[in-house]
């Protein structure tokens, strides 16, 4: 009997570190292969210590009360730690139905174990035992098991959604779709886009960054009425053939390409993959005979654009640029060139890169129809979009700019510009840099770390190794090491700023990683 409970608390103990371990799944999209990546990285001593509890327990098998014991002191270490890392964490597990039925998987498991150890005797009791001891202590296996067993219905629910979603779109034969796609500035560009387009039409955008398959989905499913005129459908990418099955599924009419850049590198393998796969909207474009404007700007697009004769460009020369552009801590301000007329706008928006977000959202719309004039109410009744060059009023007085969703590295360069124009002022930048660009990671962190020692007074990098990169790349520009502070957490990173925090200062929260990529 001691036995039996010893292996339920055990049973139950994985199930509370299970919560961690769905968490870290979760940020990974649910990719083993990429979940594996993570745990390799962040897990290894967690792995060690549960594996040396397995052997340690395995020796306590005849010890009913030794093992009850240990089995309750290991629930309460977890029950603890399961707290701590929860309040800790900076993106929650969200306890969505696939989640549910993870952990339905994960409580069927251990209660057919617990079960059949009770009934079974002999050899077949103790590897049964044996498989409850691997299955709560080992719970990244455990995590892995249920998504195994889980699989099918999740592919049976995936295939029914997507039927569903293509379903809707084909009964609003009237309604156009229009894609946005980038390896970055798309999910600006996208809520840009919607509110020039907002002035004529009634639209519906995929919120935040839903940008995978079942994100675009979930959008159409949840949002599209009979009475909506357009859909704007960001469309993200980590490996090749991701743009074309999200345009298989809303066979977009336009479409925007805002940038090709060194992103994902570690699934995409090279830039030209990225290229490849981000002019895959360019070939479903082309299929309904719509427009598909890129960015002139972006390295390698017009050389690109020039292979696909029914692409427009926007940026640099093209019809459809800005011009006298002039950027400070207030916004912007320039002439809108579109197809020949000149459009004088003001915005809020931060930035030069928040120029070429507006001209090419202006671009598509002038293209649909809305009038200079509407555009130029629009764009001066822009708002930052949420974590993207967001200023806001801070603590005792001082100005942040959240640019926590900003994870590209011409975008991190531009946002440093953005600091550096808050003269007179004491400027901080709290990152844990770029991530997902392969070989070219060091490089870009490195580039990063020296363009915030030109701004900044205060830097404080997030990750004990993450940062190193970073720290070289501000050193090498001579910045005094003694200003330079290294934290393992962004709640750390609050505790070395605020002591200081005054009016007079102005930080900038670059690139809010998940838990998932913090080391």
């Amino acid at each position: 009997m001691l036995m039996t409970v010893g292996l339920i608390l055990l049973a139950v103990g994985g199930l509370v570190s299970l919560w961690r371990q769905l968490q870290m799944l979760q940020q990974n999209s649910y990719f083993p292969s990429r979940y594996y990546g993570w745990m390799k990285e962040s897990y290894v001593f967690e792995v060690t210590a549960e594996c040396f509890a397995f052997c340690l327990a395995a020796f306590l098998y005849e010890k009913a009360l030794a093992l009850l014991i240990a089995a309750a002191v290991l629930l309460a270490v977890r029950l603890i730690l399961a707290v701590s890392q929860h309040r800790k964490s900076i993106k929650k597990l969200v306890v969505t139905g696939r989640v549910k039925r993870l952990y339905g998987a994960a409580i069927l498991v251990f209660a057919l174990l617990v079960a059949g150890y009770a009934l079974a005797d002999g050899q077949t009791q103790m590897i049964l035992r044996m498989l409850i001891a691997m299955f709560g202590l080992v719970t990244p296996l455990t995590a892995l098991f249920a998504w195994l067993l889980t699989k099918p219905i999740e592919s049976t629910f995936t295939a029914y959604y997507i039927r569903d979603a293509k379903r809707i779109l084909k009964e609003h034969s009237g309604i156009t779709v229009i894609g946005v796609t980038g390896s970055y500035g798309k999910t600006t560009t996208k809520f840009i886009l919607q509110r020039l387009l907002d002035e004529k039409f009634n639209v519906v955008t995929t919120p935040h960054s839903f940008n995978t398959p079942m994100g675009v989905v979930r959008t159409i499913r949840g949002d599209i009425k009979p009475e909506t005129q357009i859909f704007i459908c960001e469309m993200g990418a980590k490996k090749t053939g991701d743009i074309k099955e999200i345009c298989d599924i809303v066979h977009p009419d336009h479409g925007i390409i805002t940038s090709v850049g060194p992103q994902h590198l570690d699934t995409f393998h090279s830039v030209d993959n990225v290229f490849a796969t981000k002019f895959e909207l360019y070939d479903a474009v082309t299929q309904k005979g719509g427009k598909l404007f890129a960015n002139a700007e972006s390295a390698g697009i017009a050389e690109r654009v020039a292979k696909c004769p029914k692409a427009l460009l926007f940026g640099g020369d093209s019809e459809c640029r800005a011009e006298n552009v002039t950027c400070g801590r207030e916004g912007s301000s320039f002439d809108l060139v579109l197809f020949g007329e000149r459009v004088p706008v003001k915005t809020r928006l931060l930035g030069a890169h928040a120029v070429n977000d507006i001209v090419a959202a202006a671009s598509l719309a002038k293209a649909l129809g809305v009038s200079a004039e509407e555009i130029r109410f629009a764009v001066s009744a822009l708002k930052p979009t949420e974590h993207r060059l967001e200023m806001k009023s801070w603590q005792k007085g001082s100005v942040l700019i959240d640019d926590a969703y900003n994870a590209n590295p011409e975008g991190c360069l531009a946002a440093v510009e953005v600091l550096g124009s808050f003269e007179g002022m004491v400027k901080t930048i709290i990152t844990p840099g770029l991530i997902e660009l392969g070989t070219k990671e060091y490089e870009c962190n490195f580039n990063l770390g020296a363009k915030a020692a030109e701004v900044c007074d205060e830097i404080i990098l997030v990750g004990k190794n993450r940062s190193k990169p970073l720290h070289e790349g501000a050193l090498s520009k001579g910045f005094d090491e003694a200003h330079i502070h290294v934290v393992s957490s962004f709640a750390e990173a609050m505790q070395v700023y605020l002591p200081t925090v005054s009016p007079n200062h102005v930080v900038l929260l670059e690139n809010d990683l998940p838990d998932n990529y913090l080391n």
